[in-house]
């Protein structure tokens, strides 16, 4: 190589951080790989020796004890989805049995198996592409950490494939933490937008990507002169530089060519050097290959159409030609330097000496014969049981001619893409499939599939599909059932719920199957059940009341409705015995969360109610085995976002709140990749900022506020806690009473019409009786007295001790102690720490006693409530430091009795107590089993089926 000595020291001095070893290549004794990675970048125009460069970094590399990771994208290639994935790790992979395979990927190895080519795609929902590139994040890390150090080299990255390139581009910056040296070589005009990072992310010492310059006059002239003579003239040096403008292959082509031909390197011989440099590209290589022969030409053309790595026999089957015509047409294009000399592997497949020549020679086949040769292409690589992914490609290069294989194929291709986590290639072949076009009785399913596809890029074009499917004439009730539920799905998804019940009320009359009746009116109530400007809730949650009574739960279906009931019951304030007998009755034997043809919205309604019903253990316990699945499905999207702000919802409520705030930042995390606006967003907002408010950290719950432009809108969707409900407790937080009134006046009038009475559910009452107190004290007791009445009416010990807490702040100082009183004892009887913790910090403050103002200081230190520890501080300090004392001494002596602390932090004595408590023994009247019900998550009616779990847990 000439003039690349900048480039090649900065791979060296990359190559020696992480090997520890000197100039010589030596690792230095004792010295592991080190952790320091880094990326290069490489770009430059055709021609300027990206290739070389990178063929001299794999060969250092390997030098050095690397493990090598390389792959070269492909023009004709970068439709295939994962293709340069593959390359890269498939090799580390491939030579394992599929047990080995299991026990190196495990639970990945359904999510990354498929598009790596290791395995199958299995039946069911496929993984998100968040969830896919998750994987092979972890796939690479864990690759690189045990083989380290590992250089991964990407040539051609401006065609690489899509799903491969995005992958990459967002893994590049985790290079700097592993033992991993990441080089791409790209063109930076053809770089697509996806790949964007590899233009921006710093490369070694915070350079930008390297761009590679042309050959001065004095490498070209002495690249002349070591390949014809040191009597090669000046002049003659001089044209041969101009005339390739320092671009170096063609500038060794040209040598080449002059060596071949017995040029002499004169002055005089210097004009005909411009007509051999042109001869190496566009038209002039196009006449030198077809001085070849027909049959070399075809040849040629037909390995342009097949890209890279090109099996031999697969090239004459295309281009129609016998094992030995195949055979000399491969040696005459490896003597005209058109196809690159054989590699050390024989299996490696037939390759161009350079990018540059396939693209020429493919530009310059015939548009009919190209197309043509297309088409032989995929009927060749099917043959070859190459499989119908590989086919595709080819066939969306063919021009449409009612061909029932051709759809065939493309469909066969979409579900093998769609399963493994490639949507978007899947939607580009069933678009492809729709122009052939398929036959009148199959093009509603096409329709359908293509939808189904676009789902989660292009959801406005779903809903177009899926109509136009739903107007095609076919006879397929299932097919029918499946399209109508995805088009209210995709609707409701993209915030038109109404729209979303009014397709299925219109396909309900007219559906004569009692079960699929059934199923479809199962959906309406779900969508109607998040909408949050339903017209007419209250009539609904009778026909609802009315039909899920009468249904024992017999399938999937009934087990939707009755859920469907628990949660509607739930919202509206039934006594919470009904609201529990129905969540039960829904939960069953087995309910899983991802069911392919379902949403996961009725199992989360499910352990939801459980929560707002002072089981927050058992919502937990629902929601782990819930996220696992999730996990394993590979969705790590919207999916998982919702099940971690769901479950930081659930500690919020416990009054874990340290905990709540990890869980809500890490839904957050995932909510921001799904995109601001969407409902998970709404989810993770207002759940970490009523964990930041119990925290006490309200300036920071204003900036994310503001950050994320919450409150200033409100979602069409029911989400909860209410984000309006959120802003507006924000709001008082902040001081501003009347702007917090005038939120919760909107609140009441948006969910009172449609019968939503629960104070657990939504405590907008109570907050508009705060936020009123000043202004109207009347009027504030009345609201928290209705808020008390309706909470009494659900029953959840809860929401009855916060109701009266709130019903204490704004009520005449002689009935304040008797309100506090009872919230103490109420939630001292719950798992709700943190409401406990501010009822006691009420009650002591108010008579003045420092016991109960310790034991508030000790409730509110264990729940991480930092506003309201500072808030007590000094007042309760003495008898805090009290408490702990007697605390400890109490597990001291618990320990030294054989109490040990169990896991969760119940002790063999609070264990014992609960017992005796679900005995109804007279030994455990008057125990305080406060700390109890907070750790096994339960009021005093569930803990007997609480303590069964945590026994169950602890064996």
């Amino acid at each position: 190589m000439f003039e690349r000595e900048a480039e090649l020291a900065t791979v060296d001095e990359a190559l020696e951080q992480l090997t520890g070893s000197g100039g010589d290549g030596r690792t230095d004794a004792g010295a592991g790989p080190a952790a320091g990675g880094t990326l290069l970048a490489f770009s430059g125009p055709a021609g300027l020796g990206k290739t070389t460069l990178l063929a001299e970094v794999r060969r250092r590399a390997l030098a050095r004890n690397f493990t090598l990771l390389a792959a070269r994208g492909g023009e004709q290639e970068q439709s295939q989805p994962f293709h340069v994935a593959r390359q890269l790790l498939q090799p580390q992979l491939a030579d394992r049995s599929e047990a080995e395979l299991h026990a190196a990927l495990g639970s990945w190895y359904p999510i990354v198996g498929p598009a790596l080519g290791l395995c199958a795609p299995e039946q069911g929902a496929p993984p998100d592409p968040q969830g896919l590139r998750d994987g092979l994040d972890w796939v690479l890390t864990h690759l690189t950490v045990q083989r380290a150090p590992v250089a991964l080299v990407l040539d051609d990255a401006h065609w690489a494939d899509p799903e491969s390139l995005s992958w990459l581009a967002a893994f590049a910056p985790r290079a700097e933490h592993l033992p991993l040296l990441l080089v791409v070589a790209y063109r930076p005009e053809e770089l697509p937008a996806h790949a964007e990072a590899f233009r921006t992310l710093p490369g070694r010492a915070g350079h930008r990507p390297l761009a590679l310059a042309p050959l001065t006059e004095a490498a070209v002239s002495t690249l002349v002169r070591e390949a014809v003579g040191d009597h090669a003239d000046d002049a003659f040096c001089r044209e041969a530089w101009a005339v390739t403008t320092g671009n170096p292959f063609e500038a060794v082509e040209l040598t080449a060519k002059v060596r071949d031909k017995g040029l002499a390197p004169t002055s005089a011989s210097a004009p005909l050097l411009r007509d051999l440099a042109a001869a190496q590209r566009g038209s002039g290589l196009v006449a030198r290959l077809e001085r070849l022969g027909p049959s070399t030409v075809r040849f040629a053309w037909a390995c342009a159409v097949l890209g890279t790595a090109i099996p031999q026999e697969l090239a004459a089957r295309v281009a129609g030609l016998g094992s030995e015509e195949a055979a000399d047409a491969t040696g005459r294009l490896r003597e005209a330097r058109i196809l690159s000399a054989p590699g050390e592997e024989p299996d490696a497949g037939l390759e161009f000496v350079h990018p540059l020549i396939a693209t020429a020679l493919y530009r310059a086949i015939p548009d009919a014969l190209r197309v043509a040769l297309h088409g032989q292409a995929a009927v060749a690589v099917v043959d070859a049981g190459l499989g119908a992914s590989n086919a595709a490609r080819h066939l969306l290069e063919t021009h449409p001619e009612n061909d029932p294989w051709v759809v065939r194929t493309l469909r066969e291709a979409a579900a093998e893409n769609l399963r493994a986590g490639a949507p978007e290639a899947a939607r580009r072949q069933l678009a492809r499939a729709l122009r052939e076009p398929p036959g009148f009785d199959e093009r509603a399913a096409v329709l359908y599939e293509l939808g189904c596809a676009s789902l989660l890029t292009e959801p406005a074009n779903t809903v177009n599909h899926l109509r136009a499917a739903l107007a095609e004439p076919f006879d397929d009730p299932a097919l029918r059932q499946g399209i109508v539920i995805r088009l209210a799905q995709v609707l409701a998804h993209s915030d038109r719920l109404a729209e979303a019940s009014d397709s299925l009320a219109r396909e309900i009359p007219h559906t004569p199957d009692s079960r699929t009746r059934l199923r479809l009116q199962s959906e309406q109530f779900m969508w109607d059940a998040f909408d949050a400007v339903e017209p007419d809730s209250p009539a609904r949650s009778r026909r609802l009341a009315r039909l899920a009574d009468r249904l024992t739960g017999r399938d999937l279906t009934e087990r939707y409705i009755i859920g469907l009931r628990a949660w509607d019951a739930c919202l509206r304030g039934e006594p919470v015995d009904v609201v529990l007998h129905h969540a039960v009755r829904a939960l069953g034997t087995e309910f899983s969360w991802a069911y392919e043809d379902r949403g996961f919205e009725v199992p989360v309604l499910a352990a939801m109610v459980h929560m707002y019903a002072d089981r927050p253990g058992r919502a937990e316990e629902l929601f782990e085995a819930g996220t696992a699945e999730f996990e394993r499905q590979g969705w790590r999207g919207a999916h998982l976002s919702f099940a971690y702000s769901l479950r930081a919802y659930i500690r919020y409520r416990r009054g874990r709140l340290a905990e709540a705030e990890e869980l809500a930042r890490a839904g957050l995390q995932l909510a921001e990749r799904v995109g601001r606006g969407t409902p998970v967003h709404w989810y993770s907002i207002a759940i970490l900022a009523t964990t930041l408010l119990a925290r006490g950290r309200v300036d920071e719950a204003w900036e994310l506020a503001r950050e994320h432009a919450f409150g200033e809108s409100v979602p069409a969707a029911v989400v909860f806690p209410d984000p309006q409900t959120v802003y507006a407790e924000l709001l008082l937080a902040r001081g501003q009473t009347k702007a917090a009134a005038a939120e919760l006046e909107a609140v009441d009038r948006r969910l009172s019409p449609r019968g939503i009475q629960n104070p657990s559910w939504c405590p907008w009452l109570l907050h508009l009786a705060r936020a009123v107190a000043s202004q109207d004290p009347a009027r504030a007791r009345a609201l928290a007295a209705d808020a008390v009445r309706r909470a009494r009416a659900f029953g959840a010990p809860s929401g009855v001790g916060q109701a009266l807490r709130v019903a204490a702040e704004v009520a005449a100082p002689g009935e304040r102690v008797g309100l506090l009183t009872e919230a103490v004892e109420l939630l001292s009887a719950s798992p709700a720490g943190f409401e406990l913790a501010c009822a006691l910090a009420a009650l002591g403050t108010e008579l003045g006693d420092a016991e109960l103002l310790a034991r508030a200081l000790a409730t509110a230190l264990e729940c991480g409530a930092d506003g309201l520890v500072a808030r007590l501080g000094g007042a309760a300090q003495g008898g805090a430091e009290t408490g702990a004392a007697e605390t400890g001494a109490a597990e001291t002596g618990a320990a030294a009795t054989g109490g040990a602390v169990r896991e969760d932090g119940l002790t063999d004595e609070e264990f014992r107590a609960a017992e005796l408590a679900v005995r109804d023994d007279p030994a455990a009247r008057g125990r305080d089993l406060s700390p109890v019900y907070r750790k096994l998550g339960t009021d005093r009616s569930g803990l007997a089926e609480a303590l069964e779990a945590f026994a169950r847990s602890a064996r």
